[in-house]
């Protein structure tokens, strides 16, 4: 049985593919982020390539970061979902395109990777 916390990151990570697909701003407060180069989004995008690789044994590196979106709440952080560009360093792979979902509370210093779901290339 899903937990509630289960419904809504599967419902975040629906809407971000669906954003993906027909190219709208979610509704519900996201906003899209200005800048995708901007130090602090490629650093969020780092994080979530390095904890997606500590817990799949891969080799990802992040390439670039095309686009994103985020959620800020004043008491829970702040929601990004993020759409990257990986290369795959062991075997040699060409460019994958993954989006990511962060939750991070600057607050507390907590961030957790929530998903990191690999889309095709030309979506």
């Amino acid at each position: 049985m899903a937990t509630k916390s289960h419904v809504v990151i599967f419902a975040l990570v629906l809407s971000l593919l669906a954003t993906a697909a027909f190219g709208a701003i979610i509704p519900g407060g996201y906003q899209p982020i200005k800048n995708p180069n901007d130090p602090a989004v490629v650093e969020l995008a780092k994080f979530a390539v390095a904890e997606y690789n500590k817990t799949f044994n891969r080799a990802l590196v992040l390439l670039s970061v095309i686009k994103g979106e985020a959620k800020s709440s004043s008491t829970d952080g702040t929601i990004y979902g993020l759409y990257i560009y990986t290369g795959d360093a062991a075997a040699e792979k060409g460019k994958e395109k993954y989006v990511a979902v962060i939750h991070d509370k600057p607050s507390t210093k907590l961030r957790h990777l929530l998903a990191f779901h690999q889309l095709p290339i030309n979506v």
